[in-house]
């Protein structure tokens, strides 16, 4: 169970997790002890997993961001098919998922040029793998963390 304070600090670190505990604790009127072991104590419960760093990927040259959905031969390939998805390194999310498709990925690629081959040469020939379908991202008009 978390309070207030609990909350306070993980909006505060999923706003900007470089921000020192002293800047929490001010603004919490509380000593940075306090917000030192509450992190602590949500760390350990396992209510922080880590903190990650935020990269923009098109400064990288990956312009084009897709989510594919993939439909499974039989549900018992779902740990061999994601083993599989694993080692493409284009993967940057997967999804285990009820309706239409088994698994939805998340790809970021440099071009269609490289979707292509991703999809052709490296998805499709997996033999747990069905069948795909693409949607290519034109936008992220919103992108947000979770609130505590």
């Amino acid at each position: 169970m978390i309070d207030n304070l609990d909350k306070n600090i993980l909006n505060a670190l999923a706003e900007n997790a470089r921000q020192s505990y002293a800047e929490i604790a001010k603004a919490n009127q509380v000593s940075p002890a306090t917000v030192h072991v509450r992190v602590e104590k949500m760390r350990k419960s396992g209510i922080i997993t880590g903190a990650r760093l935020s990269i923009d990927a098109k400064k990288l040259g990956y312009d084009i961001t897709c989510f594919i959905g993939i439909i499974l031969r039989q549900a018992g390939d779902y740990p061999s098919a994601l083993k599989k998805l694993e080692a493409l390194p284009e993967v940057t999310e997967a999804y285990y998922t009820t309706g239409q498709y088994s698994v939805l990925i998340k790809v970021l690629v440099r071009n269609i040029e490289d979707l292509q081959k991703l999809l052709i040469e490296r998805l499709q020939v997996i033999d747990e793998i069905q069948s795909t379908e693409t949607l290519i991202s034109l936008q992220t008009p919103i992108q947000r963390v979770v609130r505590a």
